[in-house]
């Protein structure tokens, strides 16, 4: 999928309305499925979660403890579409590969594996 989240809102509770570069925006209640613990325990408190912010760098929700969610993640729970795995792990193996200065440009590789997500 490999959407950004471009803007976030608190509504209240655990519920947020997100949007998407793309242009995909809906409301997750994130309190019905998000386990508050480790990094994710301050969010229990109300007025911690409403920090949430966008970190642009990452495209997603953060907060200002450095919890953050995959926005593929908050992308499949307002459309209902599945997460492909395939692109997930032929970026993993090219991020991989890149660090390891084998000459591959990661960020060509996300293009190309966008432009194929949206073939489908």
């Amino acid at each position: 999928m490999l959407k950004d989240v471009v803007q976030v809102r608190h509504l209240g509770g655990h519920r947020l309305e997100v949007r998407f570069e793309d242009g995909v925006a809906g409301e997750l209640d994130l309190g019905a499925t998000l386990r508050f613990q480790g990094v994710f325990a301050p969010l229990a408190e109300v007025a911690e979660f409403a920090k949430v912010r966008i970190n642009p760098e990452l495209g997603t929700i953060v907060w200002p403890n450095g919890a953050d969610l995959d926005p593929d993640v908050l992308y499949s729970a307002v459309t209902g579409q599945p997460i492909d795995l395939r692109l997930q792990r032929e970026l993993a193996v090219a991020i991989a590969e890149a660090d390891r200065g084998e000459g591959f440009d990661g960020w060509q590789v996300v293009g190309e594996l966008d432009r194929d997500s949206t073939r489908d």
